[in-house]
């Protein structure tokens, strides 16, 4: 393995150093560029993993690996779709900005991504599983075969991207759809109960594979200099979270193991998002995130470089905050059904605000057209005889222009507050920070939502099933 990479070793290790230094770690091991493994789920709500509070599903692994890292308590993607989640993780740049905003969508020309950043700075970066975005010369990965971790002398980046736990889901294995806890958005039948157990089988897959990479990752002897990210995507498919900007759509496991660096069992409040991975793991290989051009005009301070920032000082223990609010921007275009429906949120470190541009229009999507998890037309049933059900099926399709809600006291986001007077003057706040980072991002709303691909296939002009 190389050694240090000196551009920014003056400036980046001096602080470090002293940080270090309390916890036993030295100049000399931090200048050694670890190795860098990211392993990403597949439309996981962050709540359904052991570590983040889950008492029905079985996570061991993922749990441990939490044990042995920084659990954050406060991470986000954007957009809680796929592609337009994928392309910003990889780019450090929001959907708007980057271009692929709606799902099955590909950023710009020319855009850059950390295959071409860590590239520069030695890395070989390897991806295995999952695409799900575009062109190829933005996002030029070497393609792993088989499961073991990739065979080179230098440094390398592997994004181990599993297409679990996405529908559709396995038959039920080791759980009991009667026991499990559902969470108050969703109608509580057998057919639901089912679909949970499928999903959270899979759950118990994926999580198995998160512990033979640590243990090949241990065999191999690299585990002191390799950096283990875990993180969930958006949240499940279950109808209110995925598609959404709530947080059960946008908010994200993450954990971050990074021995002798990293303390083991701690956990952070610091507000992150996905645009903030890349310049992180460009800093902690040796690069200053500052001097990266991301191929695209429109950065926050004028230039090309990364919406994000990077939050190696909160893994260091330098920092316990990073930012002060963090946005959502959700497009429904090129989603099959329910185009156009443009969805904007901000958030800070305990409230939510939500504004629904087209809220005239009935939410919809494809898993309402055929059943994709076998409970929507439970639920449609079930709406006509019972009250509570019928409440719960109108929240998810019909939505109120504006939505406010204080995340601590209502985790689930199902007390709107809007309307509460001793909120104006938050809500006046918010309104205004989110319209100047839409006007940051040329974000023109529903003029941008319009701009964006109606979806153009086999699915268009399915009815809905009401």
């Amino acid at each position: 393995m190389k050694g240090c990479i000196r551009l920014t070793t003056c400036m980046l290790v001096i602080p470090l150093g002293i940080a270090f230094g309390r916890q036993g770690i030295t100049e000399e091991k931090f200048c050694e560029r670890p190795n860098i493994l990211l392993i990403l789920a597949d439309d996981l709500s962050w709540f359904d993993i052991g570590c983040y509070g889950s008492k029905d599903v079985r996570t061991p692994h993922i749990d441990h690996l939490s044990r042995e890292g920084m659990r954050f308590d406060l991470a986000f993607t954007a957009t809680a779709m796929c592609a337009p989640t994928r392309q910003q993780l990889y780019t450090g740049m929001f959907p708007v900005r980057n271009g692929a905003m709606s799902n099955h969508s590909k950023v710009e020309a020319g855009t850059k991504s950390l295959v071409h950043h860590l590239g520069e700075l030695g890395y070989e970066v390897f991806l295995r599983g999952k695409t799900h975005f575009g062109p190829e010369a933005s996002f030029p990965f070497e393609r792993v075969k088989g499961k073991g971790l990739p065979k080179t002398t230098e440094p390398f980046c592997l994004v181990e991207a599993s297409s679990k736990p996405h529908n559709p889901w396995p038959e039920v294995e080791g759980y009991d759809p009667a026991t499990l806890t559902l969470p108050p958005y969703l109608i509580d039948n057998e057919e639901t109960r089912i679909a949970m157990a499928r999903y959270f089988t899979e759950i118990s897959q994926l999580d198995g594979r998160v512990g033979e990479l640590l243990k090949e990752l241990e065999a191999s002897g690299q585990k002191d200099n390799t950096v283990v990210i875990f993180t969930s995507e958006q949240g499940s498919a279950f109808f209110g979270g995925k598609w959404t900007c709530y947080d059960r759509g946008l908010k994200t496991g993450f954990i971050v193991r990074w021995p002798g660096r990293v303390e083991a069992g701690s956990w952070s409040n610091a507000l992150i998002q996905y645009v903030d991975v890349v310049p992180t793991l460009v800093e902690l290989a040796g690069g200053d995130p500052a001097t990266i051009d991301t191929g695209r005009p429109g950065a926050p301070d004028g230039g090309r470089g990364f919406d994000g920032r990077s939050f190696l000082s909160v893994l260091t223990g330098e920092s316990q905050s990073h930012h002060d609010y963090v946005y959502g921007v959700h497009t429904m275009q090129g989603a099959w059904v329910g185009g156009p429906y443009p969805i904007r949120s901000i958030r800070d470190d305990r409230y939510k605000y939500i504004w629904n541009p087209m809220y005239e229009k009935r939410f919809s999507n494809f898993l309402m057209v055929e059943d994709k998890l076998n409970c929507w037309v439970s639920w449609v049933r079930d709406a006509k005889e019972d009250p509570h059900a019928t409440a719960v099926l109108n929240r998810w399709v019909q939505r109120p222009e504006f939505e406010f809600y204080d995340t601590r006291k209502d985790p689930y986001e199902l007390s709107n507050l809007i309307d509460d007077p001793q909120h104006a003057e938050r809500i006046a706040e918010f309104k205004k920070a989110l319209a100047s980072w839409m006007d940051q991002q040329q974000d023109k709303g529903i003029e941008t939502e319009l701009r964006n691909k109606a979806y153009e296939g086999p699915w268009v002009g399915r009815k809905v099933i009401e």
